[in-house]
């Protein structure tokens, strides 16, 4: 996976290291991917896009070979404020200080975060699967909530959830992959196997239940105070969803995004469940390569 491709690990401030691999030329992309994988979520999209781009595929903090730090105070070093600010980092010290980043999942929270937060950065922004995270949780129903049971069994209050992942780890993330996807084979064994690795270490469960706890938390916070001011995304933005998955089935994906947007904001559904870039590559890259 992932040929022609340069590992790099980008060594930040307070400690943190972010892993990347990086591959192509031209104007750069970000990729941001989301739970329960690594960056190997792009292995099917990204050598494409490097025939166009300067593609930089990283793991998020918390996540595959990037630090995993303590939780602070209120969840802050898993806040969606602090995975962005990692990434903004590493492009600036890659040498990009404005690019275009496509988050899938976390990623796309991450990745909306970023936006919000350094405009001037982002000149694009693809977001797959997710409408924002404050009207998901402000919408919540019954059915959403049997769905999406993670986002509640996630932020219980340590170790509730990761003693009982941590105790099959395997099997949760089987199951998860077969629950989320709708497409038979589309998660490879080689990338099952890499994904395992880097998510069956007590550190690497934490870390991610963190950055659940802190979606509910002060991820929220952050949001609230974006509505006070009015605070809208600046870029085009491209949302993209699996017609057989979730998110799809229980909001109005482009209309929620528009709610967020001061710019133009265009998308539509796949034929697949959740991992997009797995389940329906080919799509996903024709997608991607009109909007960026």
């Amino acid at each position: 996976m992932f040929e022609g491709f340069r590992g790099h690990t980008i060594r930040l401030g307070k400690g943190i290291e972010i892993h990347a691999r990086v591959g192509g030329s031209g104007p750069p992309v970000l990729l941001l991917h989301g739970y329960p994988q690594t960056h190997v979520c792009w292995h099917k999209v990204a050598p494409a896009l490097a025939s166009r781009f300067t593609v930089v595929a990283t793991d998020l903090r918390g996540y595959g070979d990037s630090s995993k730090p303590d939780d602070g105070e209120n969840h802050v070093n898993y806040s969606k404020r602090a995975m962005a600010l990692d990434q903004l980092e590493v492009m600036r010290e890659m040498g990009f200080d404005r690019f275009r980043v496509v988050g899938h999942d976390r990623g796309g929270r991450v990745a909306h975060r970023l936006a919000l937060d350094h405009p001037s950065a982002v000149e694009r922004l693809a977001v797959l699967d997710i409408a924002p995270t404050v009207t998901m949780y402000a919408n919540t129903s019954r059915a959403f909530a049997e769905a999406y049971y993670h986002w509640f069994f996630l932020i219980q209050p340590f170790d509730l959830p990761e003693r009982l992942i941590g105790a099959d780890p395997e099997y949760f993330l089987r199951w998860t992959f077969a629950a989320w996807s709708k497409v038979e084979g589309a998660i490879e064994e080689k990338a099952f196997a890499a994904y395992l690795k880097a998510f069956e270490g007590r550190e690497a469960i934490h870390a991610a239940c963190e950055d659940y706890r802190a979606a509910a938390t002060i991820d929220l916070d952050h949001d609230a105070a974006d509505e006070r001011v009015g605070r809208l995304l600046a870029m085009p933005l491209l949302a993209l969803w699996g017609a057989r998955g979730t998110v799809g089935q229980h909001f109005d994906v482009l209309g929620t995004w528009r709610e967020k947007s001061a710019s133009q904001v265009a998308g539509n559904a796949l034929d697949c469940g959740h991992f997009l870039p797995e389940e329906v590559p080919s799509d996903t890259l024709s997608e991607l390569l009109r909007f960026l």
